[in-house]
């Protein structure tokens, strides 16, 4: 990839919203072969985590060459394991590294990560800085093996080394997603603040962390937030209650955006980052469930604590709207495999 991908993207930049539980490396692959969104982010890990030796949190670090460019999402409290998980995330050759201050997720936001930052601003700065930094070292020479911190992670999974000679030292962009704010919008404080640090990009939800999923995005803050970054090299993308490739665009054009994350729109249906969306039938929808299905088993099966259970909800987003839906969804909610998956469908005769 280009030296900072970020700035060689056509304009308006349409890309796939991170979204934990459900963009994983099989939903990706999937999404851009059908859909070819510009950009994909994977679902966040955390930094904490990583630094304390949890391989499982690797899991979400898995990614294709195809899903290029890629962009790793972290989250946390800690400076300095952000720094660590930089080298790791460069030596892992993604094409940048996104810090997640935008999930309102108890179980993250009650820690102090994730929307909790926009209350802590200089945490905030602090940890983007320090991420920053992070890819200097990777790019001065540090490599995994140098991270005190991530000693017990390289111990219990020794492959991560593997291709320390063949190391590129190109520049691995720094954005940030987050929201309008915590319980008001106070996006011109907030933004001023991030921009202080130069990321590359800010992809910002337009709901505050109080709202969580309700109500409606405030595209208004959105569009403010996108003239505060007139003057900047760094980009701003719009997010929230986005349909489709159209209404992306039409949007981005509206408030002076450049570029949109489609997030929940993308559920059961690639087909929405394309110009013009296909209307596939019952049993194409089938057989793009199976092979979603086949994909995440290639992908996950062989990694510790597997489980089917993950791609259920997926393959019910595919048939949203058929006919016995409601009667191939509770089959399919039963289902253990990719081979029990293609027997629902071929028992209604969809593939």
């Amino acid at each position: 990839m280009p030296t900072n991908f970020w700035q060689q993207l056509n304009k308006p930049i349409i890309g796939l919203s991170p979204m934990d539980g459900v963009t994983d490396a099989a939903f990706r692959q999937i999404t851009k072969k059908y859909g070819a969104p510009d950009i994909m982010y994977t679902e966040f890990t955390n930094v904490e985590g990583l630094c304390h030796g949890a391989t499982q949190l690797l899991k979400p670090l898995i990614y294709h060459e195809a899903e290029r460019p890629i962009i790793a999402q972290i989250f946390g409290k800690t400076p300095k394991y952000f720094r660590q998980v930089a080298v790791l995330l460069c030596e892992l050759e993604f094409d940048g590294i996104d810090i997640n201050m935008g999930c309102p997720a108890k179980n993250v936001a009650q820690h102090g990560s994730g929307a909790a930052l926009i209350q802590t601003p200089q945490l905030a700065q602090e940890i983007i800085k320090e991420t920053k930094a992070g890819v200097q070292d990777f790019q001065n020479g540090k490599r995994i093996r140098d991270c005190v911190d991530l000693k017990k992670l390289l111990k219990k999974s020794p492959n991560l080394n593997k291709k320390k000679s063949e190391l590129k030292n190109n520049e691995v962009p720094v954005s940030v997603k987050t929201r309008i704010g915590y319980d008001k919008p106070v996006t011109k404080d907030w933004i001023t603040t991030l921009l202080e640090t130069q990321p590359a990009a800010i992809a910002l939800h337009g709901r505050t962390l109080k709202q969580g999923y309700s109500g409606s995005a405030n595209w208004e803050q959105i569009g403010l937030a996108a003239q505060l970054t007139k003057k900047t090299k760094t980009l701003i993308l719009g997010n929230g209650d986005v349909n489709d490739r159209q209404e992306a665009e039409a949007k981005a054009k509206q408030y002076g955006v450049d570029g949109v994350l489609i997030g929940r729109a993308a559920f059961g249906n690639p087909y929405v980052f394309q110009s013009v969306i296909p209307h596939p039938v019952a049993g194409s929808l089938a057989k793009l469930a199976y092979e979603h299905a086949r994909l995440y088993e290639q992908i996950f099966a062989s990694q510790e604590k597997y489980s089917f259970l993950p791609i259920r909800k997926h393959l019910g987003w595919y048939i949203n709207g058929i006919e016995h839906a409601k009667e191939i969804r509770i089959k399919l909610m039963q289902t253990n495999s990719a081979q029990e998956v293609e027997s629902v469908f071929h028992e209604f005769n969809l593939i």
